[in-house]
């Protein structure tokens, strides 16, 4: 079965992106930090103690990897935007064979002592126009959401909205979670945040 795991903003710059998401939920980033194998860095914002939102970019300090990045970011451009969600299991292998075609291959990383494996696309954009969501499995214990700063910040629902909701919601039958809510039309992602100021919404 599926969970959700983390939210991910992507932009051209994470200077951009960070100070674009700051604005919008009026609360501080964290430190994230570097993916070798994607020439990719972050920043993260605690959803609660078992979800987060990332702001992800390419890393213009390594080398471009010989493979796409995940979430399509070698294509990424115009202003910081929500452009994917991620999904956690306990058997990514298993997860794979009920995901739609096109959902990756599991690629082993590290970053400190957090281990996961993470099935990439070989483009790097994952089906229903990357609104399918990613799919992760966390090795061993470790994990962002609970050493993150907590400032109150909960998701209250993410919207979904694809031509194909029906195939889409059909592909995420093994995911339960009242936050997540699909809709027909044209694709997009909306999150709307619960934060000490009200809610804040993310698109």
């Amino acid at each position: 079965m599926l969970r959700l795991d983390h939210l991910a903003i992507s932009c051209r710059a994470l200077d951009e992106g960070v100070a674009a998401v700051e604005a919008a939920l009026g609360l501080p980033l964290a430190p994230g930090g570097q993916h070798p194998h994607m020439a990719t860095h972050n920043r993260l914002l605690s959803l609660g103690p078992d979800l987060y939102l990332e702001v992800i970019a390419a890393d213009p300090g390594q080398p471009r990897p010989a493979w796409p990045r995940w979430f399509d970011l070698d294509r990424f451009d115009g202003p910081p935007r929500l452009t994917n969600w991620i999904c956690a299991c306990d058997d990514l292998d298993a997860e794979l064979a009920h995901a739609p075609p096109g959902s990756g291959t599991p690629v082993a990383l590290q970053r400190g002592d957090f281990r996961w494996r993470m099935a990439v696309p070989e483009t790097g954009i994952l089906p229903f126009d990357n609104h399918f969501p990613a799919l992760i499995q966390w090795e061993g214990a470790a994990h962002p959401a609970p050493r993150l700063p907590d400032h109150g910040a909960r998701l209250a629902r993410l919207e979904i909205t694809h031509p194909d909701a029906a195939a889409l919601r059909s592909a995420l039958s093994r995911l339960d979670d009242p936050r997540i809510l699909l809709r027909q039309g044209p694709a997009s992602l909306r999150a709307t945040i619960a934060t000490p100021q009200g809610e804040r919404v993310l698109t």
